[in-house]
């Protein structure tokens, strides 16, 4: 490991609370740090919930409107399909302009950004477990780490 790094400030996770806690310490001049397992910020909200699932919804009533509603307004089409893959790249551009765009808040603030799981060492110190392993040193601990789902038997992933 290398010689601990020090911060005013360092936050646990990427996700909404994460990035936000992370920008507003910065703003309000603290020196900061996130730790996230991610190499993109927005945690699962933006990299694999949410946020995807709205923007694939979005194409799937639009498909369905214009199929089912379209002819009742006095729109006409030929036979209405889809295209999955266009779908789903749209999908992808949507979140990667959104983590980029959190990605361009933390350079803009200067947040330092470290990607691997977080663990206390004692109440001010951190060591981030990733690529290379990190020790680093927090006067303020923030603690988002958000959420991971989790398989149940009754409920296997699929």
């Amino acid at each position: 490991m290398t010689e601990e790094e020090k911060f005013d400030l360092i936050v646990i996770g990427g996700g909404p609370a994460g990035y936000v806690g992370a920008i507003r310490g910065a703003q309000l001049g603290m020196k900061v740090a996130c730790v996230d397992s991610r190499k993109t910020l927005g945690g699962t909200c933006l990299n694999v919930g949410c946020i995807p699932s709205k923007a694939l919804l979005q194409s799937s009533e639009a498909y369905v409107h214009t199929r089912d509603s379209a002819p009742e307004l006095g729109v006409t089409t030929g036979k209405v399909g889809f295209d999955l893959e266009v779908m789903q790249a749209r999908k992808n551009k949507v979140v990667e302009s959104m983590t980029v765009g959190i990605e361009g808040l933390f350079k803009k603030h200067g947040i330092a950004h470290f990607v691997g799981h977080g663990s206390f060492i004692d109440s001010k110190t951190v060591k981030v477990a990733g690529d290379e392993d990190k020790v680093i040193v927090g006067e303020n601990v923030l603690v988002a780490s958000g959420s991971v789902p989790i398989e149940l038997p009754a409920a296997p992933f699929d």
